[in-house]
């Protein structure tokens, strides 16, 4: 097995050690899918196509959120006269939550998995599996808002080779607020504490319904590192206009 494929085996391990078991009942259940237009700066300068999935679950003793973005572009260039096709965007994160529900529903324990894969960043690649304490702080038709702690390892390689495991504090929080019947804003933030390097990431979103389970979506991503080589820049910025189907 190579490197590179054991730390997505280990966040899937952590995943699926804490899916709930199939016969306990829905609750509720949704997934949406969304693909569109995305202008990008940083280690990746752009306009290129994403798309994405995001799903949650709630069930009597599990509250499970799952998440996978992919970012993807060709372009003609000129090399020596000549007009070649190259990849110019490459990325994907995939990541899932599963939170168990103690007596009181709104204080849980979580499980926590991902892992995220850019071509042309300073990483190979960066995982993390970490587990901890989550809390619903408050709820209800208007606005929800959560956070969760813990300790956990992160899994990452630099372009050059190097190891740059290590063992992290992850803390994160989610943001949601419903301005009116058909738009709502949403926050996250996670940041990853570890001895290397510190890895965060701020995803802020307005979406508002178009027609039934159609919406259009602007969203505004930020991924920081503290600890980059040679000329990478720290921070990288997406800015996309996507179109949201909500399938349930």
């Amino acid at each position: 097995m190579s490197k590179t494929k054991v730390p997505v085996a280990l966040v899937l391990c952590a995943l699926f050690a804490a899916a709930p078991s199939v016969a306990q009942k829905d609750k509720s259940i949704s997934m949406d899918g969304e693909f569109g237009l995305i202008i990008t700066t940083g280690n990746t300068e752009a306009t290129s196509l994403s798309a994405g999935l995001a799903g949650t679950q709630e069930l009597t003793d599990w509250s499970n959120e799952y998440k996978f973005d992919a970012l993807y572009k060709q372009d003609k260039v000129n090399r020596a006269g000549n007009e070649v096709t190259e990849t110019t965007a490459q990325k994907y994160f995939l990541s899932g939550q599963a939170n168990y529900k103690l007596t009181q529903e709104n204080q849980r324990l979580f499980v926590f998995g991902s892992y995220e894969d850019d071509r042309f960043s300073d990483f190979k690649y960066q995982s993390t599996v970490a587990l901890g304490w989550n809390q619903e702080v408050f709820s209800n038709e208007k606005s929800k808002f959560s956070y969760s702690v813990g300790p956990g390892y992160s899994f990452s390689e630099s372009q050059d080779g190097k190891n740059l495991d290590s063992i992290i504090v992850r803390a994160a929080l989610q943001y949601s607020l419903r301005l009116s019947d058909s738009a709502k804003i949403t926050q996250s933030l996670s940041s990853e504490f570890g001895g290397d390097n510190t890895k965060s990431r701020s995803v802020t979103a307005v979406s508002a319904t178009l027609k039934d389970a159609l919406s259009m979506k602007v969203s505004l991503k930020l991924d920081h590192n503290t600890d980059v080589e040679g000329d990478s820049k720290k921070l990288d910025t997406e800015t996309a206009v996507t179109l949201v189907y909500t399938f349930f």
